[in-house]
């Protein structure tokens, strides 16, 4: 934290001040900024745009929600660290970051935990849903809502990935995320952690020779330039989370807070469509871009990674939670 306070301070802390200030109320309306590294046309995007309207919306103009998209504010963990520090107050990252924080948000990157995404969302809207979002706050990163962020699947460069044997060898890129590390080990590849900015090159260069991903960052990273073969094992759905630090929740009255809380439902849910919608036309890019779709058989592939699920069976931290998973899809 001391490192990337110093490196602000030289950088870009005349910005930081600025953000500071846009989260108080200076005789006009309060605005809440919202950092992210998505870009304008990512579906998460427009989800968080629709919270930014419904803000607005719901407090008759007196909240307003600036967003900065694009990583202009820093990646996804220097951008959490600005909000436990209170110098942005709220963010959208993925559940895998937010495992680096809390780790019982591991749970959501088991593969093959989740029966799809319907039963996903079913854990997510439920009881399980909101002890998960509460359970940041303890890390100054409080939940608000989860967003669907898709299925992930393999993509490779050289050969074709249709049976857990065909990885064996392979490089795969994964964030730095131990289930997804577990996962990829499991199945015979060598899970590669790396910045997700980093990939295009690491991709042509053969440094890694596949990845992991949903079909809209596949399509807006232009992976599927270099990677012709997509095999949807769908070995994973972790959604995002919306994100407000602590320290900015603290300054806002019970109404406020409600505000947000209810713009953010009505984001998420918005987001869900939105999210189906550019999978369609993904797919069919991909297809018209020369990428082999190939649909695996996955028990195969649930099989070959189930004994990750069972190391995370042991971890009493994550196994309750599990039990209560699995039997949600009874």
């Amino acid at each position: 934290m001391r490192g990337l306070i110093k490196k602000y301070r030289f950088t870009c802390w005349p910005l930081l001040l600025l953000l500071a200030a846009g989260c108080t109320k200076i005789g006009g309306p309060r605005t809440v900024i919202l950092a992210h590294n998505m870009t304008t046309a990512h579906p998460v995007h427009r989800g968080i745009e629709v919270f930014a309207e419904e803000v607005a919306a719901l407090s008759d103009g007196a909240l307003r929600v600036r967003i900065y998209p694009n990583a202009q504010l820093g990646s996804e963990r220097e951008v959490l660290e600005l909000l436990q520090i209170g110098s942005v107050a709220m963010t959208k990252v993925s559940a895998a970051s937010m495992a680096n924080f809390a780790p019982v948000y591991q749970v959501l990157g088991i593969p093959y935990l989740f029966r799809d995404t319907d039963h996903l969302f079913e854990v997510l809207e439920g009881p399980i849903g909101e002890e998960l979002l509460d359970a940041g706050s303890d890390y100054w990163l409080k939940g608000l809502a989860f967003y669907d962020a898709g299925n992930r699947s393999f993509y490779t460069k050289e050969r074709p990935v249709r049976t857990p044997a065909d990885l064996e060898g392979m490089k795969i890129r994964v964030m730095s995320h131990q289930p997804s590390i577990d996962m990829v080990n499991a199945l015979g590849g060598s899970a590669t952690p790396l910045s997700f900015g980093e990939l295009y090159t690491a991709l042509q260069q053969g440094v890694v020779d596949g990845a992991e991903n949903n079909p809209p960052s596949f399509v807006t990273s232009r992976h599927f330039e270099v990677c012709k073969y997509y095999t949807l094992d769908e070995h994973s759905c972790m959604p995002d989370v919306l994100l407000i630090g602590t320290k900015f929740w603290a300054t806002l009255s019970g109404d406020e807070q409600d505000i947000l809380r209810e713009a953010a439902r009505r984001s998420a849910a918005a987001e869900r469509v939105f999210w189906a919608e550019t999978v369609a036309a993904n797919m069919a890019a991909l297809a018209a871009a020369g990428v082999e779709i190939i649909e695996p058989d996955k028990a195969a592939f649930a099989a070959a990674a189930a004994p990750v699920l069972e190391s995370f069976r042991r971890d009493p931290l994550l196994a309750p939670l599990i039990t209560r998973i699995e039997n949600s899809a009874d």
